[in-house]
């Protein structure tokens, strides 16, 4: 089988090296040395000014909406995944939909303010496959509102906009250590402001509200991470660039037997140095969609439709349309990618994607 990724698991030596120290310290939760260490070689590695690392990439959208207490109506992207509308319905706040550039496939940043009401207390928005948002005319509709900016950036790791970390710009930037991951602790996020009160506001969140053992600064919840993810991402850390430029080769290859198929592929943001971590290809239509699908599964190759449906479809939320949104649901497949996908297996997917459209 051949899946649409695999989790890059560093030596079996290694990780046990590293999680030897939680348990020789019989500390392996509570913001240990690993997470302490972790959070730190984060920071250099992705040159931001303050990380809080926490137990899956979830919950960092929660707390963001919390510690900035937004109430009412929350603008965001029909073309996401579902935690990003989820996180906004479980916080107590209503989702209201943007459609999406046809090109980049992040909220259409043109259509934001016509959505903008008395309601309206923020704009969160999903840089899609690691390809950054519109952020500079996101923040000047933020100021001139007086919104709250918050991005999940969960396919993010390692991406940069215009020479800074994309996890810069917002209030809050959110990212997912997920096993999926360019960049993974097995389960895992983050949070990121540039804001130093508000950093350690989104602390005392993550952490049941402490300030101290025995005082409450506020309402929490426990999205700590553990020393056990923390070990992971230590030892996954020093592969990065191998990950990476593997990543890389494999997309490269893909769009260089591919560019002349009636296909259409992602267009990456100008400024961006982007982390490969999907390649998603957007047919002419469902049934050519389901015509490489089918031949893909035949030979037990699984592909995903990242995303589907669009989110302004799901049962619990208000029913709007957003035809681009739609229509490129119908339409999009993310196919196999990781560093170290065999090139006869490469091969032989290309050959398939071929024959079928």
């Amino acid at each position: 089988m051949i899946n649409v990724t695999k989790t890059f698991l560093p030596p079996q030596d290694e990780y046990n090296a590293i999680l030897k120290r939680a348990w020789d310290a019989g500390w392996i939760t509570n913001r240990g040395a690993l997470v302490l260490e972790l959070e730190e070689k984060l920071k250099s590695y992705l040159q931001v000014p303050n990380i809080l690392a926490t137990t899956n990439g979830t919950l960092p959208l929660q707390i963001a909406i919390k510690a900035l207490g937004l109430t009412g109506e929350i603008i965001t992207t029909p073309f996401s995944y579902v935690a990003t509308t989820s996180s906004i319905v479980w916080e107590g706040c209503a989702p209201v939909f943007v459609d999406i550039h046809p090109e980049y496939l992040t909220i259409d940043e043109t259509k934001i303010e016509a959505a903008i009401t008395p309601k309206t207390s923020a704009i969160l928005a999903t840089h899609v496959f690691g390809n950054p948002c519109a952020v500079e005319a996101i923040e000047v509709i933020a100021k001139k509102h007086k919104l709250k900016v918050i991005y999940d950036a969960a396919h993010c790791f390692g991406v940069t906009y215009k020479d800074k970390s994309i996890f810069e710009y917002g209030d809050i930037s959110t990212c997912s250590f997920h096993a999926t991951k360019v960049f993974h602790t097995g389960e895992g996020g983050a949070l990121f402001t540039g804001s130093d009160e508000l950093n350690d506001k989104l602390f005392y969140h993550h952490n049941f509200g402490h300030f101290g053992p025995e005082v409450f600064q506020g309402v929490g919840i426990n999205a700590k991470m553990s020393e056990l993810q923390a070990a992971m991402g230590l030892a996954l850390l020093p592969y990065m660039e191998e990950i990476l430029q593997g990543r890389m080769n494999k997309v490269i290859k893909y769009i260089e037997h591919l560019q002349n198929e009636d296909v259409q592929f992602l267009k990456i943001r100008k400024g961006t140095v982007w982390n490969h971590c999907y390649f998603p290809v957007i047919f002419k239509n469902n049934d050519q969609l389901n015509s490489v699908l089918a031949g893909l599964l035949k030979e037990n190759i699984k592909p995903r439709r990242y995303f589907f449906p669009s989110l302004n479809k799901l049962v619990y939320v208000k029913k709007e349309k957003m035809p681009i949104s739609e229509n490129i649901c119908d339409r999009i497949l993310c196919f196999p990618l990781y560093h170290d996908l065999p090139n006869s297996n490469q091969d032989k997917i290309i050959d398939i994607i071929q024959r079928n459209l």
